[in-house]
């Protein structure tokens, strides 16, 4: 079998596990338990177009090309005013499927027996009607959020994880998620790197999204995924520098880590954000055998051996199978006799799973001191059964620090009180090297630009706290006072850079012209 094969089975495995399960069960989210924070949370759902890209809607069996449709939904913290807006329901949520999955006409009577994933029992009719805490369009809350961006699992909807995205938006968080879906049309490939690649460009695109919203602090963003998302994710994480943590619900970089490396973005060394996994219980031997599947894959996580710069944090939910990391699992999917717990553990367990994603949150986006504890703690000092959850935990090696790095410092504080700055960080990183070039090119490029004119001088001051007989900088320096006519101070430096190069040329001619301008 060529790996192309295996991995398409892999991911067949991975998704559709519950199709092989031959019971129903009985949850609720009320006895999920999940204990709302002190924010009402608003929902919106919406579409916009990507106009870089083209899509084909695969029901209308027609040649003709669409820009690329995004559904989005978000969740967060809102402010409810009297008959403003209305409550959801669990139907509220399904009927969004119909878009997703492009049946919009679809009636509401089809849609337990219409989609693969769904059922028509009588306890899933009775999820239909429950009542949920998110309410419909309500107008957002004062203030600067942190944002969650989720990607969901392999060609699933953007509101299956929906019961933790209105519990995080009820402690501050807002979530925005689009659906997983092929490049071309509905339909993915099978989990290739071609798959990936396009719902990370998808999750991208949120990433843009969400500076449409005043409330939402884009400076505190972190990507969530389940399964498949879980690995679009991590390409994006290497892709961009303005995400603050990831977070892994059973993510399928632990499965299909041949497919991540494969991408031409695939760079581990600009993996270097706090990361958390959540991982399954342990496959039963039975099913290993039964279904062909390796046994590898129940400890086996090459990406984790694999990271250097990246604190991560790993867990296993040991009452918890895959198909059950996502609200649609817990409240919809049938049970597998062979190897599911009861829905009263399953239950516990997503909620223990809720819960520990809130306190990563808190503590990567928020900085939070109780959080921060929390999730440095074993799992049994914070009151949890090591045979329900256990932990593993990886710290970052430190990452060789560069001058890049000191110019983000620099850039945080304006360019303002550099050379404080410099001491402090050389004492931190004793092998940081600021070049004279680099530091000679980035205040000149500065100065050149009039707003910026004073942190271009202090660029060269500190260039010359480094190289104080470089006659090159002092040249520089009045080059920038020059340009900014500031001629006193250009006469000054232009004169000290000949006293260190007699034969700088530059400096001759600009004080020759200097002198003959003020005749």
């Amino acid at each position: 079998m060529d790996t192309n094969s295996k991995i398409k089975r892999l991911t067949i495995f991975i998704t559709s596990i519950v199709l092989s399960t031959v019971s129903y069960g009985q949850t609720s989210i009320k006895e999920i338990n999940l204990k709302a924070g002190e924010y009402k949370v608003g929902f919106n759902h919406y579409t916009i177009n990507d106009s870089t890209r083209t899509y084909r809607i695969h029901n209308e069996f027609n040649n003709q090309l669409i820009e690329r449709p995004i559904p989005v939904s978000i969740w967060y913290p809102a402010k409810i005013k009297d008959n403003d807006s209305e409550q959801l329901t669990v139907l509220n949520y399904l009927e969004i499927l119909k878009e997703e999955e492009e049946w919009e006409n679809l009636p509401n009577y089809f849609l337990l027996d219409w989609f693969p994933y769904l059922w028509n029992t009588p306890q899933n009719k009775a999820h239909l009607s429950e009542k949920l805490n998110a309410f419909s369009n309500p107008i957002f809350l004062d203030g600067s959020f942190p944002v969650v961006i989720y990607a969901p699992s392999y060609q699933s909807s953007s509101i299956e994880n929906f019961a933790l995205f209105e519990y995080l938006a009820s402690y501050g968080f807002v979530v925005i998620s689009s659906p997983s879906r092929g490049t071309d049309t509905r339909w993915l490939e099978g989990g290739t790197t071609k798959d990936m690649e396009t719902q990370s460009r998808d999750v991208e695109f949120l990433l843009k999204e969400i500076h449409r919203y005043k409330n939402i602090d884009s400076g505190k963003v972190a990507l969530m995924g389940f399964s498949f998302g879980g690995l679009a994710n991590a390409l994006t994480v290497m892709k961009n520098k303005n995400i603050s943590a990831i977070v892994s619900l059973d993510g399928t970089e632990r499965y299909n880590y041949a497919v991540l490396e494969k991408s031409p973005y695939f760079n581990l060394d600009r993996f270097s954000i706090p990361y958390i996994h959540f991982a399954q219980k342990e496959i039963p031997k039975e099913i290993l055998t039964k279904d062909k599947i390796p046994e590898e894959l129940n400890y086996k996580f090459q990406l984790y051996d694999s990271l250097k710069y990246s604190n991560i944090y790993r867990y296993r939910l040991h009452d918890l199978t895959h198909s059950y990391f996502s609200s649609f699992g817990v409240l919809f999917a049938n049970r597998d006799t062979r190897q599911d717990k009861s829905d009263e553990k399953l239950m516990t367990s997503y909620s223990v799973l809720c819960q520990h994603t809130l306190q990563f949150l808190n503590a990567t986006l928020r900085d939070e001191k109780t959080a921060i504890k929390f999730i440095e703690n074993n799992t049994d000092e914070n009151g949890f059964s090591k045979t329900l959850i256990s932990k593993k935990r990886k710290k970052a090696i430190e990452k060789y620090f560069t001058y890049k790095d000191f110019n983000d410092l620099a850039l945080e504080q304006d360019y303002q009180n550099l050379i404080p700055l410099y001491e402090k960080t050389i004492a931190e990183h004793p092998n940081l090297e600021l070049q004279e070039g680099m530091l000679n090119t980035l205040g000149l490029r500065l100065s050149f630009n009039s707003k910026k004119k004073e942190q271009g001088v202090n660029v060269f001051l500190l260039g010359l706290y480094l190289y104080p007989k470089s006659a090159n900088l002092y040249d520089s320096l009045a080059e920038a006072y020059y340009y900014n006519n500031d001629f006193k101070n250009a006469i000054s430096n232009y004169k000290k850079s000949l006293e260190l190069n007699p034969e700088n040329q530059n400096a001759i001619d600009r004080l020759k012209q200097m002198n003959k301008d003020s005749r």
